[in-house]
C-alpha cells in the first residue's frame, strides 16, 4: 500500500548554516510539496540589518513571521525559516495549527564552517553567536522531528519523508 501523501504545513528550523534550504528543499521534493524559502520574504530592512552584521530584534521579525504565517496557512508546503524562539514558532503554529516542525541541531564549528562557505550570502558568520545565544531548542510537546546536521543530506530526508509519510 502507498503511503498517504503529506498533507501538513512543515517549517525546517535551525541557525543559519543549519542548512535549512537544502533540507528543506528535498524534503518537499520527496513529500511532493512546494518548497518556499523564509529568507525570501525578509523585509528588505531586514536584510540591510543582518547583512551589516546587525542582529535582528523581535519587532524586525514580527512581519516576516506573518509573512511566513501567511504561507503555511495557504495549505501543505515545506517552508525554511530559522523560528529561533518558542514565542516564534507559536506564531506560526497561530496561523498553522496543525505545523510539523523539523529541528536541524548541530555544532558550533560545523555551523560556522558551513556559513563560511557560502559566497554572497547576506548572513554573516559573525552572526552565528547571536543566532544561537537566540536560538530555544523545540521542547517535547511542539514534537519536533530533530535531526543531527553532521547527516547526509540525503540520509535526513529519506529519514524524515519516510517518518512523515506514517504521520
Amino acid at each position: 500500500m502507498d503511503a498517504m501523501p503529506f498533507t501538513r504545513p512543515v517549517v525546517v528550523m535551525g541557525v543559519s548554516g543549519s542548512g535549512k534550504t537544502t533540507v528543506g528543499a528535498a524534503l518537499a521534493d520527496a513529500l511532493g510539496l512546494r518548497f518556499v524559502d523564509g529568507d525570501a520574504l525578509h523585509p528588505v530592512a531586514n536584510v540591510t540589518k543582518m547583512a551589516a552584521g546587525i542582529p535582528l530584534d523581535d519587532a524586525d521579525r514580527e512581519p516576516w513571521l506573518d509573512a511566513i504565517g501567511a504561507v503555511l496557512a495557504d495549505g501543505p508546503v515545506v517552508v525554511a525559516c530559522s523560528a529561533l524562539k518558542r514565542a516564534y514558532r507559536d506564531r506560526l503554529r497561530a496561523a498553522a495549527p496543525r505545523l510539523e516542525l523539523v529541528f536541524l541541531e548541530g555544532a558550533r564549528e560545523l555551523l560556522a564552517a558551513r556559513m563560511g562557505a557560502r559566497p554572497g550570502h547576506f548572513m554573516p558568520t559573525s552572526l552565528l553567536d547571536s543566532q544561537l545565544a537566540t536560538l530555544e531548542p523545540p521542547t517535547e510537546d511542539e514534537h519536533p522531528l530533530t535531526v543531527d546536521i553532521a547527516t547526509p543530506v540525503a540520509d535526513i530526508v529519506a529519514a524524515l519523508a519516510e517518518r512523515m509519510s506514517h504521520d
